[in-house]
């Protein structure tokens, strides 16, 4: 019998990274995925038949942890990240800041410096870094996080430079609205704030964005998905929302 690929996915225990452990094992993948909340692992590696470990990927001794509980990684899913409020530049907290940073920029590449070596072992790998189309545009009070996820996409695209010639593919998906916890962690679970965002439109769901990342890590091996961008149908930016249907 083939053995199967091991797929690792970051920020795992609800949303987008939940769901892509799911559609992954749907598609023939081991799962191994980690994040901070072992109570709901647990529960998504039970539909996804997989294994979990928990992982702060902003602290490396946890990131250490992890990778060391591993023998092999076939398919790298940066997942973990996240938006810290909506402040416009001169009132920042830096800390915010500095925290959206470690969530989204620090932890890719903390995971995939210390799981690449795994990675070009496998003889046919891939690294899929979820990122936003905050990375390609910008909006007031979203200067926080549409700069880490701009740096985001420079590292993908220098990762992709940097390994041609090696068994290993590199691809950045890049959602828009997507209707998980985000909205309520930026918003720091004010519900009311937090529903806004979606209000009067039809947002992508975490299965829409998961679907995304199985197809990709399913194609031939010499075939590379460069970037995906995703939005719902109602918006067209990240300011030119559709807002006409139903609230």
């Amino acid at each position: 019998m083939t053995e199967k690929r091991i797929a690792v996915v970051t920020g795992a225990s609800a949303g987008i990274g939940a769901a892509a452990a799911v559609a992954l094992s749907r598609e023939g993948f081991q799962t191994v995925i980690g994040a901070r909340r072992e109570e709901k692992l647990q529960q998504v590696a039970a539909v996804a038949e997989g294994r979990y470990h928990r992982l702060d990927v902003t602290d490396p001794s946890s990131v250490e942890e992890f990778v060391a509980a591993l023998d092999r990684v076939d398919v790298l899913v940066n997942n973990a990240g996240g938006a810290l409020g909506l402040d416009r530049v001169q009132d920042a907290p830096e800390e915010h800041w500095q925290r959206m940073w470690e969530l989204n920029f620090m932890s890719t590449v903390r995971l995939t410096k210390a799981l690449l070596p795994k990675l070009l072992a496998s003889g046919n790998a891939q690294i899929i870094n979820v990122g936003s189309t905050a990375g390609f545009e910008t909006y007031p009070g979203g200067g926080g996080y549409t700069g880490v996820k701009h740096a985001v996409r420079a590292l993908t695209r220098t990762l992709r430079i940097e390994l041609l010639g090696q068994p290993v593919r590199v691809t950045e998906i890049s959602p828009g609205l997507v209707e998980t916890e985000f909205s309520m962690v930026r918003f720091d679970h004010d519900e009311n704030k937090a529903q806004a965002v979606y209000q009067g439109m039809t947002p992508l769901t975490a299965e829409d964005i998961a679907q995304a990342i199985a197809w990709v890590a399913t194609r031939p091996s010499h075939v590379n998905i460069d970037e995906m961008v995703i939005r719902p149908r109602d918006q067209a930016t990240s300011t030119q929302v559709f807002r006409g249907g139903t609230d």
